[in-house]
C-alpha cells in the first residue's frame, strides 16, 4: 500500500478546553522517563517509579504514627474517593496499635447541586461518605481520631473552612495529598471564571468557595467508579465545595501522585496534563501547575511517564 503523506494541519482547539498551546502539548507528549525528573525549582522534586502509590500510604502512616509517639497534633488535608490508600493506612494503623487521638483531618472538597448546595455524607458518590467509611470507620474503634476531627465542606461551614484549616494547623496544614484531574485542577480547583485571576499572586490567596465544575472535569468523574465508570455525564453534580489555592499554600508539606490508568490499561487522561503540570507554564489554567512555585514532592508512575503520540492501530 503507497505510504500516505503525514503533515501538519492547523486547527484551533475547541473553545471550552482550558489550556490551548497544541504545539506545546505536542513537544511534551514526547517528553518522558527520567527526563520529567529534571526542573528548574530544586524545591520542586520529580520522581519517577513503577509504583507511587505505597510511598504515599507510608509517608500518611509516618506522620499519623509520630503524632502519636510525639503527642502533638497533625492536620491532614486529603482527597477522596480513595479507599485504595485509606483502607491500607487504616490496616498499619490498627496493626501497629497506633493512636489517632491527635490526627485532624479536612477533605479537600465535595460535590454540590445546581443551587451549590452541598452534597449531605449520605449520598452514594459523597467524598465525606468515602473518608468516613474507608478511613475513620475502617480504624479500630479504641484507636481511631475523635469522630469531630473528621471534617468536610458543608452548607454551614464553606464560608469559613479555609480559616478552620489554618486555625487548627497553626497557619495551614501539615500536608495536602494531590493527583491532577483531566483539567489539572488541584481538588475542585478547576480552570473556572470563580478561580482565574490575571495576577499569579492574587489567584494563590483564594479560599475554599464553591464553583461551577468545568466540563471536562464532569466528563472525567463520569468514567469513575462511583457514577459507573460508563460516560453517564448527567448524573454528574454540575458544581462543588472546594479548598482554595491558599490552602495549598499554607500547607508545609506537599505531595503530589500522577499515576492513574483506566482501569490498568495504557490509557489515561492523565498523561497529558501530568505533563503541563510539571513543565508547562504556571498559570490558572492548569491549577496543578502552581505547586511548582512551592516545595513539593511529586511521584510519576512508569506508565504515565511513557511518551505518546499518533497510534493509528489502537481505538479506546
Amino acid at each position: 500500500m503507497k505510504n500516505i503523506p503525514n503533515v501538519h494541519w492547523p486547527f484551533e482547539p475547541a473553545d471550552f478546553v482550558p489550556f490551548k498551546d497544541r504545539e506545546l502539548c505536542n513537544r511534551l507528549a514526547k517528553l518522558g522517563g527520567k527526563d520529567l525528573e529534571k526542573h528548574d525549582n530544586p524545591d520542586f522534586k520529580i520522581k519517577v517509579m513503577l509504583n507511587p502509590h505505597p510511598v504515599l500510604i507510608g509517608r500518611l502512616f509516618t506522620l499519623i504514627k509520630e503524632s502519636d509517639e510525639q503527642d502533638k497534633k497533625l492536620t491532614l488535608i486529603l482527597g477522596n474517593p480513595e479507599p485504595d490508600t485509606y483502607l491500607p493506612v487504616a490496616e498499619l494503623v490498627n496493626y501497629h496499635k497506633v493512636n489517632c487521638r491527635n490526627v485532624h483531618v479536612f477533605a479537600m472538597d465535595e460535590w454540590a447541586d445546581q443551587d451549590g448546595r452541598i452534597a449531605p455524607e449520605t449520598y452514594e458518590a459523597s467524598f465525606a461518605r468515602s473518608l468516613l467509611k474507608y478511613f475513620y470507620g475502617a480504624i479500630d474503634a479504641d484507636l481511631r481520631m475523635p469522630r469531630e476531627n473528621i471534617v468536610y465542606p458543608t452548607d454551614k461551614n464553606i464560608a469559613s473552612y479555609s480559616k478552620m484549616i489554618a486555625d487548627c494547623g497553626g497557619g495551614g496544614a501539615d500536608f495536602c495529598s494531590s493527583s491532577p484531574g483531566w483539567t489539572g485542577h488541584l481538588a475542585f480547583i478547576d480552570p473556572v471564571d470563580e478561580f482565574i485571576k490575571a495576577d499569579i499572586k492574587e489567584y494563590l490567596q483564594q479560599e475554599a468557595k464553591i464553583i461551577n465544575i468545568h466540563p471536562m472535569t464532569i466528563l472525567q468523574n463520569s468514567l469513575h467508579g462511583v457514577f459507573g465508570m460508563s460516560g453517564n455525564i448527567a448524573n454528574v453534580p454540575p458544581k462543588a465545595a472546594t479548598i482554595g489555592p491558599v490552602d495549598v499554600l499554607n500547607s508545609r508539606e506537599r505531595i503530589e501522585v500522577h499515576a492513574l490508568q483506566t482501569c490498568g490499561t495504557f490509557s489515561s487522561w492523565q498523561r497529558m496534563i501530568s505533563r503541563l503540570v510539571l513543565h508547562g507554564p504556571v498559570t490558572p489554567l492548569v491549577p496543578s501547575s502552581i505547586l511548582q512555585l512551592m516545595k513539593t514532592q511529586v511521584y510519576v508512575s512508569l506508565p504515565l511517564a511513557e511518551p505518546f503520540g499518533c497510534d493509528e492501530l489502537a481505538g479506546y
